[in-house]
């Protein structure tokens, strides 16, 4: 496995610009359109709870489900992004990732943040 399959973010191809922070340095907000959200629920493999529980025992990183939830946050991202470019948005602002069990059955990933139109200043 290599650093791709561990990291996570935006690709070059993408058309919105994300960042976690309030503002873009070198931009102004010109327009507010609101809350988007991307939201993924994954199951749990049996043979990776079963593979984790074993590797519990013992120590040391879950590389599958490391794998599978850097996946998970990626489609959660990609889904924000969508939401947001459909809605009429540049950027999103204030990005952040929740995570809950759903139901157990599985794990619920949401990427959440506030859609906005930026410009150079």
């Amino acid at each position: 496995m290599g650093i791709d399959d561990f990291g996570g973010g935006q690709g070059p191809e993408s058309t919105i610009l994300v960042v976690t922070t309030n503002d873009v340095p070198g931009y102004r907000v010109q327009r507010v359109i609101g809350e988007v959200f991307g939201l993924t629920v994954r199951s749990r493999h049996v043979g990776s709870q079963i593979g984790a529980g074993l590797k519990s025992m013992i120590g040391g990183e879950l590389k599958g489900l490391t794998k599978t939830l850097v996946e998970t946050r990626n489609q959660a991202m990609d889904r924000l992004a969508e939401h947001a470019r459909v809605r009429g948005a540049n950027a999103v602002l204030a990005m952040r990732f929740d995570v809950t069990e759903a139901a157990d059955v599985g794990t619920e990933v949401c990427a959440y943040g506030t859609a906005v139109v930026i410009g150079p200043q």
